[in-house]
């Protein structure tokens, strides 16, 4: 079958910017970084993390671009919320110091949230109608999030410090 301008539709839509921008962002947040000797990768996201204050601040606004993208890729909002949900968990669980590091390594919500991504952008799945509020309540999220974490991260040194002065 072919299309007014002459294309032959053999049946594969062609890929957005947005969902390449987002695979690309999840590669390098959660397995850009190869370990030697155990074929295992891990991401900027658990290197960032290691940075106080900035570090899971960064990866929550990078996170989120992700979810930004798949927002203005018009995914439904309940998907969305799901990977908000990661975004979440991934920073406020990853904002522990160190521990938080690890489950960063292991728990690759940018990859999670690239997958829900595919899912929605194959042929047949709806358009979300309502795509300027679920950008808006992406971006809402996200800053809540990365302020969050920043907050978190104060609240936590500042704790630590009158531990050890006292």
């Amino acid at each position: 079958m072919t299309d007014p301008g002459g294309a032959i539709d053999i049946g594969i839509r062609p890929e957005s910017k947005h969902l390449r921008r987002a695979r690309s962002i999840a590669r390098l947040l959660d397995s850009s970084i190869s370990i030697p000797g155990t074929g295992r990768k891990i991401g900027l996201d658990p290197v960032l993390g290691l940075v106080p204050f900035i570090g899971d601040f960064g990866g929550a606004l990078l996170s989120g671009y992700i979810v930004l993208a798949a927002a203005q890729a018009g995914v439904p909002s309940f998907t969305l919320m799901k990977m908000i949900i990661n975004v979440g968990v991934d920073t406020l669980v990853g904002s522990v110091p160190l521990l938080g590091d690890f489950f960063d390594a292991a728990w690759k919500s940018n990859q999670k949230n690239v997958a829900l991504f595919e899912r929605h952008a194959g042929a047949g799945t709806p358009k979300n109608a309502y795509r300027l509020v679920s950008v808006v309540m992406v971006v809402s999220a996200v800053v809540f999030l990365a302020l969050l974490t920043f907050v978190l991260s104060l609240v936590f040194v500042a704790a630590r410090h009158s531990f050890t002065t006292h």
